[in-house]
């Protein structure tokens, strides 16, 4: 598909699929949280996860929370991980003794979640897990658990849904993988 300078190569996940799985991921969620005494926390990650966790917290059927926080391990037009992780904008909230649910468009290298999950539990989160759209283990150099896991994916170039590449296609309601040609 090649429109106004979209270069979407294939359609890998469809707007259906995504929004069946996001109401999967929220009734897993509810259920294991159902017992807390506390609200869940949400953390996302932005501007990626942004889609994700908005259509994600109408499907968590408990009182929750959320933050955003902005970090980055890629530069504006880069394709791959500069492997140093940047905090661009912290949280709000205070996290001691609070469960937090990380929010995550895509687990690529590992490098990200590592980093922001050894950081919640240095401040004190009570528990940290990661629901993440998308995982790419094929380019995993550090070891990450995903708890809620939406879909795996190839090791192509993702966008949409929130994901971008130059800060563009964040606005497709599907996952497509990017043509070569537009990076």
């Amino acid at each position: 598909m090649k429109a106004r300078g979209n270069y979407i190569k294939e359609v890998l996940i469809h707007e259906e699929q995504l929004q069946t799985r996001v109401k999967e991921l929220g009734a897993q969620i509810t259920e294991d949280y159902k017992d807390l005494e506390e609200d869940l926390l949400l953390i996302g990650i932005l501007k990626g996860a942004v889609v994700f966790m908005a259509d994600l917290i109408k499907e968590i059927e408990i009182p929750v929370m959320m933050d955003f926080m902005s970090v980055s391990s890629y530069g504006k037009g880069r394709t791959e991980s500069s492997g140093v992780v940047r905090i661009l904008k912290d949280l709000d909230e205070d996290i001691q003794d609070k469960n937090i649910l990380i929010v995550e468009d895509i687990v690529d290298s590992g490098l990200t979640l590592s980093y922001l999950k050894d950081i919640m539990l240095r401040r004190g989160a009570k528990s940290v897990r990661i629901a993440s759209l998308l995982n790419k283990p094929h380019r995993r150099k550090n070891e990450v658990k995903i708890d809620y896991c939406g879909f795996e994916v190839p090791n192509m170039f993702i966008v949409g849904y929130g994901i971008d590449y130059s800060e563009k296609y964040r606005n497709l309601t599907y996952i497509g993988a990017l043509d070569e040609s537009e990076y």
